[in-house]
């Protein structure tokens, strides 16, 4: 998936009028949308439609972990929605992982089918909690490549580990990318974040931006100025 663009603006709310108005107002600035668990379990399947015909890419971001079969069946509903990428969590296992991306294209071969490595909400301090061994670089290196392995399209990762991730599985692998802060922003419950110029200078394939354009005075100033600030003409 090559755009333009790689800007896509997370809509994190459970008002659907609301997520509209944002998405009108930055959608001459931004790549694509991107509507999560929030926005999904508030408006379901009927929310999701009025986006897909704004002419953006769509990112239904809902970390499908599940038994195969059970993600399979969602993520065939999730296709035949017409998303452009969905996702999956790499910690669900190879035959979740292939599962998830046979259903999917099975009904829609361009939709992208992703997988979450870890959290950008966790660290190196969180990981032995939940029955992991830090660093959170090889935890998230060794998920990314099972998911390449099961036939996936790409990986959710933060910004600190797009380069050694594009250095080990190559320049076609979809790297997404939450956690993007402009200069000033508070990091609120992002750990492992990165500007937007810098993350997309060292190798990401979509940067996904909410609160530093949702949660500004004026969000579509604030998308123009990420764009501009990536050499992207916004209007």
């Amino acid at each position: 998936m090559s755009l333009p663009n790689p800007v896509f603006v997370a809509l994190d709310t459970t008002d659907p009028d609301y997520a509209h108005q944002l998405a009108e107002r930055v959608r001459g600035s931004v790549g694509g949308l991107k509507l999560g668990l929030e926005f999904f379990t508030a408006c379901g399947p009927d929310g999701v439609r009025p986006f897909l015909d704004m002419g953006l890419p769509v990112f239904l971001d809902l970390k499908y972990h599940d038994i195969p079969n059970t993600v399979a069946g969602a993520c065939r509903a999730a296709a035949g929605l017409g998303v452009s990428i969905l996702n999956v969590h790499a910690q669900g296992g190879a035959a979740m992982m292939r599962a998830a991306v046979e259903a999917a294209k099975s009904v829609s071969p361009s939709t992208r089918v992703i997988a979450v490595t870890l959290l950008t909400s966790l660290s190196d301090e969180d990981l032995p909690s939940v029955g992991l061994t830090p660093p959170v670089a090889d935890q998230v290196l060794r998920l990314a490549s099972l998911a390449r392995q099961c036939g996936l399209d790409g990986v959710v990762c933060s910004a600190h580990e797009i380069v050694r991730l594009r250095q080990e599985l190559g320049p076609d692998f979809l790297l997404v990318v939450p956690g993007i802060r402009s200069a000033g922003s508070a990091r609120a419950d992002q750990r492992r974040v990165m500007g937007p110029a810098q993350a997309r200078d060292a190798g990401a394939s979509i940067l996904v931006i909410g609160r530093p354009i949702t949660g500004a005075p004026d969000p579509g100033l604030a998308a123009r100025e990420i764009a501009q600030s990536l050499g992207i003409s916004a209007g």
